[in-house]
């Protein structure tokens, strides 16, 4: 059974989304702050992690942080009443995998847990298909409509992490860290250049769009 660990103050809100995380087949512990979450993760690991921002003795933000530090594969969604841009972007930044802003529906947060959950398959499994594109991690190949499609190392692992993760916006910074490393000569110029070259490639692609989100960067759009 997949674990999900619930931080989140406000005993209402911990207690109703923790009632459909178990209804929903989910093993679920509930956390009232931070400092709390990261003492159950000591103990044993989680499948998922869904934290409110704004706690009390450590809040979202460094709970994310913290995380980060040792494990980055485990899904993070914040839920939060904070809608401005700066959160949302320290979020992403600190390697937040999607965001719930407070007041939501529950059936919306059911629904991404379980695309998530779908993401975190497809790294396990290192293979996806959108529409007419099959693409494979391990052979780092990708096939249109059955041909091979050329794409460089760096094109493929652009285009793969964008279709892992669909809807969810990739600032340019953040994909210059993982992407370009610590290459010098890479700017944020370097990012627009490659997803234009990946939207040439891919132009015959029915699955999908990559889109700009302007002032942040670049996300995909299933059909």
């Amino acid at each position: 059974m997949l674990k999900i660990l619930v931080a989140e103050d406000d005993n209402a809100m911990n207690a109703l989304v923790c009632a459909y995380l178990r209804d929903s087949g989910y093993e679920v512990t509930s956390c009232r702050d931070g400092e709390e979450a990261l003492a159950a993760l000591a103990e044993g690991a989680f499948s998922m992690i869904i934290t409110d921002v704004m706690m009390p003795k450590k809040d979202g933000f460094a709970l994310a942080e913290e995380i980060r530090l040792t494990d980055k594969q485990t899904p993070i969604i914040f839920m939060t009443a904070r809608d401005d841009k700066p959160s949302k972007m320290l979020g992403y930044k600190l390697g937040i995998d999607d965001y719930v802003t407070k007041p939501f529906d529950m059936d919306v947060l059911m629904l991404k847990v379980a695309a998530l959950f779908r993401r975190v398959k497809i790294a396990t499994d290192k293979q996806l298909t959108v529409g007419n594109l099959t693409m494979n991690a391990e052979e780092h190949t990708a096939y249109l409509n059955g041909e091979e499609l050329s794409l460089t190392v760096r094109e493929f692992d652009l285009l793969f992490k964008l279709l892992s993760y669909p809807k969810k916006t990739f600032t340019r910074s953040a994909l210059m860290e993982e992407f370009w490393d610590y290459d010098s000569s890479a700017t944020s110029r370097t990012v627009d250049v490659y997803m234009a070259k990946l939207r040439e490639k891919t132009e015959e692609c029915d699955g999908f769009s990559i889109v700009t989100v302007h002032g942040l960067g670049y996300k995909a759009v299933l059909k």
